[in-house]
C-alpha cells in the first residue's frame, strides 16, 4: 500500500474497472479501497491526504469508466455495508445491499418497497441517482442517510437535504453513502411478491437483462421514468426519439443500441469503453437532428481516455 494510510480492508493498487463494472470496460484506478467497517473507512479518509480523489463505486451497474483509468481511490463498500434490518415501517439498509434484496426482504415482513426489485445496483447508488420506476422514487420513501464525508466524519442527513429529484441529488461533495433508512407502507406480503413476480415478467419482456449493459443509457427528457400504466405517455421517452432517430440497433465497434430496447447500450462481447461513448454522443447527435433535443446521458461517465 505504497502511499497510502493503513487499512484493516484491503486495497488494490492499478485495479483495471472493467472488472468492476457491468459494461466490463475501464482502465486501472489509481487503488480500489474495500474498508472492513465504517470505523475503518472514516480512519482511512481521515489520514488520506486530502488532494486525492475520491470515488464511490457501488455494483457499477450504471457507469463507464473509460479505457485511460480513473485517477483516484475507488471505494468500494462489502458485505459489512449490506445489512438490512426492518423495525416497523423503516427499513434500515446497508449501501451495499442489492437494491432487489431490499425489496425481497421488506416484503416479507409486509412492507412496500417494490419499485426497487427491479432496478439494478446497490442501494447507495439508488440514493444517489435518486433511482424509481413505475412511478416510485427513492425520494417517496427515503428518510435519512448516513455518510462518511472525505474527511472521515460521519453525518446523518435528512432526506430533504439532498435535493432529490429525476435520477439526480445532492450529496455533499466526497460523501459516501453508507446506509439509509425508508418509510414503507404496509402491504400483504403475498400481494408484494406477486406484485414483484409480475414486474420482473414486464421487466424481461421488454428489456435486454440477459445482454452486457448499464441500465438505461439516457434520462428521459419528459422528466419521468415509465409509469407502466395505460395512461402513460410515450412522445419524450428517450428510447422512443432513439427509435424514431433510427439508433436502435445501430452498432459502433463492440458497441450497439440493443434491438430489444432502444434506450440500452450493450457491449457485445469486445467494446472499448471508447465504443461504447462514441456510439452514445452519435445517438444524442441524431436525436437532436430529427428531434431537436439533447438526451442527458443516465449512466456515468468518468476517468481517463486511453493515452
Amino acid at each position: 500500500m505504497t502511499g497510502y494510510p493503513p487499512l484493516r480492508g484491503s486495497l488494490i493498487e492499478g485495479k483495471p474497472m472493467a472488472e468492476l463494472t457491468w459494461l466490463r470496460v475501464g482502465g486501472p484506478a489509481d487503488a480500489v479501497v474495500l474498508p472492513a467497517d465504517e470505523a475503518d473507512l472514516c480512519a482511512f479518509l481521515a489520514a488520506l491526504d486530502p488532494a486525492v480523489p475520491v470515488f464511490a463505486l457501488g455494483a457499477g451497474s450504471n457507469l463507464i469508466v473509460r479505457d485511460g483509468g480513473l485517477r483516484a481511490v475507488v471505494v468500494r463498500l462489502g458485505r459489512a455495508f449490506g445489512g438490512i434490518e426492518v423495525q416497523g415501517d423503516r427499513v434500515i439498509a446497508g449501501a451495499a445491499a442489492p437494491d432487489a434484496r431490499v425489496a425481497q426482504v421488506a416484503a416479507e415482513a409486509g412492507r412496500d418497497l417494490t419499485f426497487l426489485r427491479t432496478i439494478p445496483g446497490t442501494i447507495g447508488g439508488a440514493v444517489r441517482m435518486n433511482a424509481g420506476c413505475y412511478g416510485s422514487y427513492v425520494s417517496d420513501v427515503l428518510e435519512e442517510v448516513r455518510v462518511v464525508t472525505r474527511a472521515g466524519t460521519v453525518e446523518v442527513l435528512p432526506a430533504k437535504a439532498l435535493d432529490l429529484r429525476y435520477r439526480q441529488s445532492s450529496l455533499p461533495e466526497g460523501a459516501i453513502v453508507v446506509s439509509a433508512v425508508f418509510r414503507a407502507c404496509e402491504g400483504d406480503p403475498a400481494a408484494l411478491q406477486q406484485r414483484m413476480a409480475e414486474q420482473i415478467a414486464k421487466r424481461d419482456a421488454s428489456q435486454p437483462v440477459k445482454d452486457r449493459t448499464a441500465g438505461s443509457t439516457f434520462r428521459n427528457p419528459a422528466g419521468f421514468s415509465s409509469t407502466g400504466r395505460a395512461d402513460d405517455t410515450h412522445e419524450l421517452k428517450a428510447w422512443k426519439l432513439i427509435q424514431d432517430a433510427g439508433m436502435q440497433g445501430v452498432p459502433l465497434g463492440g458497441a450497439v443500441m440493443s434491438e430489444k430496447h432502444a434506450n440500452f447500450l450493450t457491449n457485445t462481447g469486445g467494446a472499448t469503453a471508447r465504443d461504447l461513448e462514441s456510439l452514445g454522443e452519435e445517438v444524442r447527435n441524431r436525436v437532436f437532428q430529427t428531434a431537436g433535443i439533447w438526451l442527458e446521458w443516465e449512466i456515468m461517465r468518468v476517468g481517463e481516455p486511453a493515452a
